[in-house]
């Protein structure tokens, strides 16, 4: 290449950072990120311009208003058809189940995420991803009129073959069946995969597709839910994607441990309109109608909220939840969480309750998929445990769980880690559940699991080797952006 070509190439380069640069002063976000990225702009020329245009926030603003267009275009026909919720099933405030510690956390969810507690409701919880892939099977199999599939991860394997066969013979039973699935987490699925189910009947749509040639290829704004709902009667959500490793068939990973629920009562139809939502962005079809909104029933006595979040919620409802979970907590918070890079609120938040005498745990794995949110995570150990919080490593396979119990009275599932992402950029699906019963089962879980965990100590922390100094350094410093 001529030297005149490397001078045009690099004064365009310049152009497009200063350009960059103004834009990232405009929107006004958190100080660390901006910084971070106005960092990455100058410091690496040509490559820092790429990452920004694939997971910074410019393109990803443009998506989230066409999203928040779109879904005004439905809310009308969902509301008539969740009407029924707030008449016949909604929790109220002076509800004796609830003390005054889970109605102020009612009421806030309530408030920024704009769902009813619902009352009624049956709730199973599944730590075995091969029994949990079982139970999801037979419920399809069993289905009578339509399944509504919404994934992160469908991996083209053993698992995913398997599930695929299932939709088909369903579909050619007279079953609807909608396939919504993520572009970037599905990016491994092959074309004749694909094709096989749609040619099978089933309805397969990808959330925010690549298309170069339109310019869309952002890999912010991700659809991190994982979600199916049968009939309108029964619902499947918690942290497993579809996918071998997700049973623990990948000896690469060992052991999975995921938590996932199984739901029914008046909160599917919630569910139900999640996915209408997803599916209309992804489709513009409308499922707003009494075929996939069957009157809600009771199942049970559980009390729960789901909590949709995602960034075109300029509350960020998620990162407002856990920071007033853990604010409020007065006896004990047990968090797992498989990706752990919180910000400066959440750090806040945490050593705070440890000072307040609130026992404080932490359960997060020792390896992971991705090793740079691993230090990143290792980077805050030593400022959590001067504050007195219990940090253990999971080191028998994959810790991919994303639960929070509260005073054992209350607790959080669902399909958020406790990073910036989940935070901020990708959609979430929360479970609220309102019962000491289901929490005690959770807090037990955790106590399993804390049994064959490593204990992080101060002492272990302070006598890192230099590499690993280094490497959580580095690590710390690309957190804003993890």
């Amino acid at each position: 290449m001529p030297w005149y070509f490397w001078s045009a190439a690099s004064v365009a380069n310049y152009i497009a950072v200063i350009l960059t640069i103004v834009h990232i002063l405009r929107t006004r976000r958190d100080p660390r990120g901006m910084m971070a990225w106005i960092l990455t702009l100058i410091l690496i020329p040509f490559v820092g311009l790429v990452l920004f245009l694939l997971v910074g926030r410019m393109p990803m603003e443009r998506k989230i208003r066409k999203r928040r267009k779109r879904r005004q275009r439905i809310e009308g026909n969902l509301e008539r058809q969740t009407s029924v919720l707030e008449k016949s099933h909604d929790v109220r405030e002076d509800d004796a189940r609830l003390d005054q510690d889970q109605r102020n956390l009612m009421n806030l969810a309530t408030r920024l995420a704009g769902t009813v507690v619902t009352s009624g409701n049956q709730v199973g919880i599944r730590y075995d991803g091969e029994k949990a892939f079982l139970e999801l099977s037979l419920s399809i199999d069993a289905a009578k009129s339509h399944v509504h599939l919404m994934y992160y991860i469908y991996a083209d394997d053993d698992t995913g073959r398997a599930m695929s066969d299932l939709l088909i013979r369903k579909s050619q039973q007279g079953v609807e069946v909608r396939l919504l699935l993520d572009a970037v987490g599905c990016w491994r699925l092959s074309r004749e995969h694909l094709r096989r189910l749609k040619k099978g009947g089933v309805e397969v749509a990808f959330f925010m597709p690549w298309k170069p040639m339109r310019r869309r290829f952002q890999m912010n704004c991700r659809n991190h839910r994982k979600l199916c709902v049968v009939d309108g009667i029964v619902a499947f959500t918690g942290s497993k994607n579809i996918g071998d490793e997700y049973v623990g068939r990948k000896a690469k990973y060992g052991p999975w441990r995921d938590t996932n629920l199984t739901l029914r009562g008046p909160c599917v139809t919630q569910f139900q309109e999640i996915f209408a939502e997803d599916w209309h962005f992804a489709t513009k079809e409308d499922l707003a109608s009494d075929l996939y909104f069957p009157a809600p029933e009771r199942a049970g006595r559980h009390c729960v909220q789901i909590v949709a979040s995602g960034p075109d919620d300029p509350a960020h409802v998620l990162h407002q939840l856990l920071y007033a979970v853990v604010s409020d907590a007065s006896e004990s918070i047990e968090i797992i969480t498989p990706y752990f890079v919180p910000d400066q609120a959440m750090m806040l938040a945490l050593t705070s309750a440890a000072y307040r005498n609130v026992r404080v745990r932490l359960l997060l794995p020792s390896r992971t998929d991705s090793r740079l949110v691993l230090w990143a995570g290792r980077s805050f150990y030593e400022e959590l445990l001067r504050a007195g919080i219990e940090i253990y490593e999971y080191d028998h396979g994959m810790l991919h769980a994303k639960t929070a119990v509260v005073d054992r009275r209350w607790s959080l599932v669902g399909s958020a880690n406790m990073d910036q992402r989940s935070f901020r950029i990708n959609f979430e699906l929360t479970n609220i559940l309102y019962d000491e019963e289901l929490s005690e089962e959770l807090h037990r879980d955790f106590e399993s699991l804390v049994e064959g965990a490593a204990r992080i100590t101060r002492k272990r922390v302070l006598s890192r080797s230099f590499g690993e100094q280094i490497a959580v350094g580095a690590a710390r410093l690309a957190s804003p952006m993890l």
